[in-house]
């Protein structure tokens, strides 16, 4: 195969599963819901939604249990051969399963459902023929309607596996939503790495204060405030007026443009009659007139999650930080994320 041969084809691979991501989408409805609220019901009851599969299908199981069980729906998974040596013993009646077959005659799967009823549990499946003995089987069937596969051959699980996995992924979202999962819950469960660091950490354990803050009044002159600025080793200074409030924000940035800029004669209150020298000028123009006004700001409760979505939002990189009365406690720089590794 030629090059863009290989680049027509990986292309074709992505329609295939893209128009198979839509269809399924499209097909959303009573049988959703339905799975849904009895997800719900097994989770009020204190029990565990049980996910099982064969094949590549259990390693979609894995996936599946791992985000439910990360977002506030306790899960895990049932390998079915596994399970009829012993594993059983692993659920109760308060379960409910979750069983994978995309044609939906998987003897594995099939075989444990007997089994799994005898427990007491509700089975939910998720195949792509509605007339398969796994939906014939099941108390909600979710069809997985996706088409045929990106295989040449149909054969290899690649379509059928991405909407499958989607509909896991959309059966967790919308948990977290009928649970009220909030980001504090998320932080309990994400203790460890970066992501863990974000959601545990808050801003007031990140804020630049004391020497590494570097505040100003709105009557210091543009050279006064990057001084400030260089002596904090900050790439922003804080405009506050005298009780501590936040008035403006100064950034490296706001200094560069406004040098390539320059001033006009009323901000740097060049007096009449004389010309105004560009640089010099610029330098001695009061921080108030060039200064960004009503910044945005943070709280110092906030998780550092908020902070970056912020950051990314925005796409700024310094953010003041007040207390509830406005008055600057503090500043974060973008630049000081990696260092506490929350980026």
């Amino acid at each position: 195969m030629t090059a863009e041969e290989q680049i027509k084809r990986a292309k074709e691979v992505f329609d295939v599963e893209i128009n198979g991501l839509e269809a399924t989408r499209d097909s959303i409805g009573e049988a959703f819901t339905a799975a849904i609220a009895m997800m719900l019901d097994c989770v009020q009851r204190d029990g565990i939604v049980v996910v099982s599969g064969v094949g590549k299908n259990l390693h979609i199981a894995e996936k599946m249990s791992a985000i439910f069980a990360s977002t506030g729906t306790r899960s895990i998974v049932l390998n079915p051969v596994q399970a009829m040596h012993g594993d059983l013993g692993m659920v109760s009646s308060r379960d409910i399963l979750i069983a994978l077959s995309f044609s939906g005659e998987s003897a594995e799967v099939n075989n444990l459902i007997p089994a799994i009823r005898r427990h007491g549990l509700k089975v939910i499946s998720m195949t792509g023929k509605p007339e398969s003995t796994l939906a014939k089987l099941s108390d909600v069937h979710i069809e997985i309607p996706c088409g045929k596969e990106a295989c040449p051959f149909g054969m290899a699980p690649t379509n059928s596996t991405t909407a499958t996995m989607a509909m896991g992924d959309a059966l967790a979202m919308v948990m977290i939503d009928a649970q009220k999962f909030e980001l504090s819950n998320y932080a309990m469960n994400h203790p460890a790495g970066a992501i863990g660091r974000a959601l545990v950490m808050k801003v007031s354990d990140i804020m630049r204060t004391g020497e590494k803050l570097a505040t100003v009044a709105p009557t210091a002159t543009v050279m006064e405030t990057v001084m400030a600025m260089t002596a904090a080793k900050s790439g922003a200074a804080v405009v506050v007026d005298e009780a501590g409030m936040l008035k403006g924000i100064f950034t490296d940035g706001d200094f560069r443009r406004v040098i390539a800029s320059g001033a006009t004669r009323q901000e740097c209150r060049v007096p009449e009659g004389e010309t105004p020298q560009r640089g010099r000028d610029t330098l001695v123009a009061p921080i108030e007139s060039v200064m960004t006004t009503s910044p945005m700001f943070v709280r110092a409760s906030a998780y550092a999650a908020e902070l970056l979505k912020i950051f990314e939002k925005k796409r700024i990189d310094d953010l003041p930080v007040c207390d509830a009365n406005g008055k600057v406690v503090g500043l974060v720089d973008i630049q000081d994320l990696p260092k506490m590794k929350v980026l």
